[in-house]
């Protein structure tokens, strides 16, 4: 299950990088300002780190890295980003447009099919021992590193992803405030997924 859901990350992220960069190429731009678009949204990045927690654990076990990703609180970290990432785009953003075509499958399986394949891969097949309330705030790290990047990228090129951070057209306060309502969120989310890992059957080992 694991690998499967590690091949269909990857698919989902090289479809859409692939996307971004003739999209760029449309709109006369080079390359490398697509790869910056490409990268610039808290979707990608997530769905890249779940595919490389996926992945390196299973190429490279016994790895440093290996041992990392397969830790029960870094995947609960992990399931919990990608589980905000499904609803964040749910609730707040699947009304912004309407994509066609392999756009539209690109945006089901990064926002839909990983995040939901993801937890439930968690839920059935991942270690959870060792998590507690305080667990979340930990996980805490990837969200506000990526709010940190995205306004620090938004000053230095003048593109911020997502109109909840769009500091030009509603000022910082309102950027740093809308951040800490989505961090609030995620501290919530976490607690579930702490609550799960309660009642869930923890594997020895993830499979």
């Amino acid at each position: 299950m694991a690998a499967s859901l590690a091949a269909l990350t990857w698919f989902a992220l090289v479809l859409q990088l692939v996307l971004s960069l003739r999209l760029s190429a449309a709109n006369g731009k080079t390359a490398a300002m697509g790869l910056i678009v490409f990268f610039g949204f808290f979707t990608i990045l997530t769905n890249l780190l779940v595919a490389i927690t996926l992945t390196v654990p299973l190429t490279a076990p016994r790895s440093a890295a290996g041992r990392f990703l397969a830790n029960p609180s870094v995947l609960a970290g992990v399931a919990t980003s990608i589980a905000l990432v499904g609803l964040g785009y749910h609730v707040l953003l699947r009304e912004v447009w309407a994509p066609q075509g392999l756009q539209w499958l690109a945006d089901i399986l990064l926002h839909y099919a990983v995040p939901a394949g993801f937890v439930a891969w968690w839920i059935v097949a991942a270690r959870k021992d060792g998590l507690g309330l305080a667990s979340p705030l930990t996980w805490t790290a990837w969200p506000i590193g990526y709010f940190a990047y995205a306004l620090v990228r938004g000053a230095l090129t003048g593109l911020y992803a997502y109109p909840f951070i769009d500091v030009p057209a509603i000022g910082y306060p309102q950027a740093l405030l809308n951040s800490l309502g989505l961090l609030v969120a995620f501290v919530l989310l976490g607690m579930v997924f702490v609550a799960i890992a309660r009642v869930a059957p923890s594997r020895t080992r993830a499979s």
